[in-house]
């Protein structure tokens, strides 16, 4: 095995030197005289079932489902992480230990990658799709995902780009990859401007699940699943069309201007036709007209479930043809799609049967909206089966274990208080002074909440200078493939990707920890999100994405909890507005105060300590008289300052007493007489 890694490590080692790669009759005679006589010693190893040379193409299994290495036409080339692997593991123990780990993540998550495989082989020649997305499908870490891409190079790897149309940010692509990526898009008639492929070629996040669907159910035979969509004809033009739909069994846009297109025509052509046809309207009207016609006439199919509602009263039936152009009285209605109205008869109430979600969607501005992701409640309203096992699809908070509890060294009854709290409004803000565990409390509990999930988990830190952009979206200044120049990329914040991993799987909780929150202009970070935060069950529209091809509104999922901190010693708490206190329940770490009151001395017990630490730590803080300046214990819960016997005095010296002295400062108070070592353990004697 040593031998073997030695190997591995000289080859990546010699694949720097040739960048065009190598075939292994080429690499073997090179690594032999790097490593002079290592042949004989794989001899004296007694491994006779194989030889060195078949080991080595064993094991560099291990470098290509890393990323670090790729293998095309019987030739290995070392990728970009391959580079940056032998930066960062410059010997052979730490290179060996981070190619296992990415071996590891990939053996852990083999169905993942095989669908990750399956997804990237079926995107259309001409389409492409987001790394973000196809992560949220598989349940993969991106930057493994995209590690995993270059290394095994599926069919269509280079289909698979940034959500702006962009080789990965993640790839690291130096320029020899890029300039190889954008000639196989370009083959695909995927011609980049400014490095971006265009955006009307993108299969969205929605298709991308239905492709999914469609590759695991259809490949063994099974029906095609439905989509669900709303279509809007309560105004058309002044005119409520639904009971006419009703009775002559259809649905339909108003499409007087638009040229006859046959039935799943690309949107670029839908595109073109809307430009030439509506070119009086405005630039957002033609963008929202070419995604209602493109899903009229390609995206919805026979036996799709159609929704459309009359003031309250709300109608669902399947789809029974395919879409034809028809006359109708002043064109409100031209373009149709035969329906089998199921409830005609017997409309649900929008209030009172609907599902939250689904009744915020319709209370928003669009004809057409997809509405795939509620198909499972939608088709239990129509075709209640009670005989069969309820589909869950909503976040259910576990209870706090007694493992959780002994581990942090805090009641399970104050933890179990903070899970009910989230429970009622699934937001809420640790507070109080430096060192009382406030971050370390909260990524342990939003763990424990995200069931162990790492990827369900995101930290974020606030400050001055952080915007909306930063923590929503927003456009990003970012090179050009040609690194000549910079163009405006709209990318995704941390709250939004968290968003877009949580609406792909209701059922589990999605935690975002904001250490430091009101570091931030809160009003100006959050924007119109401070309403959705109280509000999880309305929609909005967004500031950057109501203006894109689709218009969706925007909605805050349920699932998606949000943990804040907030430290008192900079009195910046009272600069919180009440309408964020109003939307977060606050729950005070405080070291006089349960559960922190006695962690110190619970963890100096655990680890076998004298309590000497606990009692300084007590005198110290009875004779600060500002609350909010007390000290927390997170400073002295650290093995190795008991460990070195001048530890415990330079933490003392370098960490707490600075802070008190900023505190004091200008009041005339000597601190170290104050709060030192000494006089503290002169006190207690």
């Amino acid at each position: 095995m040593e031998l073997t890694r030695q190997f591995l490590f000289v080859a990546a080692k010699l694949l720097v030197e040739h960048p065009d790669g190598l075939p292994t009759s080429e690499l073997w005679p090179l690594i032999m005289e790097r490593l002079p006589g290592a042949d004989e010693q794989w001899d004296l190893g007694g491994t006779k079932s194989n030889t060195p040379e078949l080991a080595l193409r064993w094991k560099s299994g291990g470098l290509v489902k890393s990323g670090w290495v790729t293998k095309a036409q019987g030739r290995w080339h070392l990728t970009s992480f391959g580079r940056m692997a032998l930066t960062d593991h410059p010997d052979v123990p730490s290179f060996t230990a981070g190619s296992a780990a990415g071996y590891h993540y990939w053996e852990q998550n083999k169905a993942g990658f095989e669908a990750a495989k399956r997804l990237a082989e079926a995107v259309p020649e001409g389409s492409w799709i987001a790394a973000d997305d196809l992560a949220t499908q598989t349940g993969l870490e991106v930057t493994r995902l995209v590690q995993w891409l270059q290394g095994e190079r599926p069919e269509g790897w280079h289909r698979v780009l940034d959500a702006d149309g962009a080789v990965p940010d993640a790839a690291h692509a130096d320029e020899r990859l890029r300039k190889k990526w954008l000639g196989l898009l370009a083959e695909d008639g995927l011609h980049a401007m400014l490095g971006m492929a265009p955006p009307d070629r993108r299969i969205s996040g929605a298709d991308l699940h239905q492709l999914v669907i469609e590759d695991l159910e259809i490949s063994d035979g099974a029906e095609r699943p439905r989509r669900a969509w709303l279509v809007r004809g309560s105004n058309v033009h002044g005119v409520n069309l639904v009971e006419d739909w009703l009775a002559e069994g259809y649905c339909s846009l108003p499409a007087s201007k638009l040229r006859e297109l046959p039935a799943e025509a690309a949107q670029e052509t839908i595109r073109a036709a809307v430009d030439e046809d509506y070119a009086h309207g405005s630039y957002n009207d033609r963008l929202k007209k070419t995604a209602e016609f493109h899903a009229f006439l390609t995206r919805m199919r026979e036996d799709d479930l159609v929704l459309s509602n009359d003031g309250g009263k709300v109608y669902l039936g399947h789809l029974k043809g395919g879409p034809a152009f028809r006359a109708s009285v002043d064109n409100r209605a031209n373009l149709q799609r035969p329906v089998e109205w199921l409830n005609a008869g017997s409309p649900l109430d929008f209030a009172d049967d609907l599902p939250d979600e689904i009744s915020a969607k319709l209370a928003t501005q669009h004809d057409v909206l997809d509405l795939t992701e509620f198909v499972e409640e939608l088709e239990r309203l129509i075709e209640p089966q009670p005989s069969g096992t309820p589909i869950t699809r909503e976040m259910v908070l576990p209870d706090v274990s007694a493992e959780l509890a002994e581990d942090l060294l805090i009641d399970q009854e104050w933890l179990q208080e903070c899970v009910e709290l989230l429970r009622d409004r699934p937001q809420m803000i640790f507070y109080g002074p430096p060192g009382t565990g406030k971050t370390y409390i909260a990524q342990h509990l939003a763990q424990f909440l995200a069931g162990g999930k790492p990827e369900n988990v995101k930290l974020v830190q606030f400050h001055p200078a952080y915007s909306y952009e930063d923590f929503f979206e927003g456009f990003r200044p970012v090179q050009t493939a040609d690194g000549q120049g910079v163009a405006f990329k709209p990318l995704p914040g941390p709250l939004l990707r968290l968003v877009d991993a949580a609406r792909q799987r209701p059922e589990e909780p999605f935690v975002l920890i904001i250490d430091e929150i009101n570091r931030g202009n809160l009003a100006k970070i959050f924007g119109e999100l401070y309403f959705l935060l109280e509000y999880r069950k309305k929609a909005i529209d967004l500031l950057y994405s109501s203006a894109d091809e689709t218009g969706t509104p925007f909605t805050l999922p349920e699932n998606l909890i949000i943990l804040g901190t907030m430290n008192t010693a900079d009195r910046s708490i009272a600069l919180v507005d009440a309408a964020m206190r109003r939307r977060f329940a606050f729950v005070e770490l405080h070291p006089e105060e349960t559960p922190t009151r006695d962690l110190l001395r619970r963890w100096l017990v655990r680890h076998e300590f004298p309590d000497e630490a606990a009692r300084l730590l007590d005198e110290l803080n009875a004779r600060i008289e500002d609350r909010d300046f007390k000290i927390g214990p997170s400073y002295l819960m650290r093995s190795g300052i008991y460990q070195d016997p001048k530890g415990f005095a330079r933490v003392w010296r370098t960490q707490i007493l600075p802070l008190l002295e900023e505190h004091h400062y200008g009041d005339g108070i000597e601190v170290a007489d104050r709060y030192g070592l000494d006089t503290l353990r002169r006190r207690l004697s």
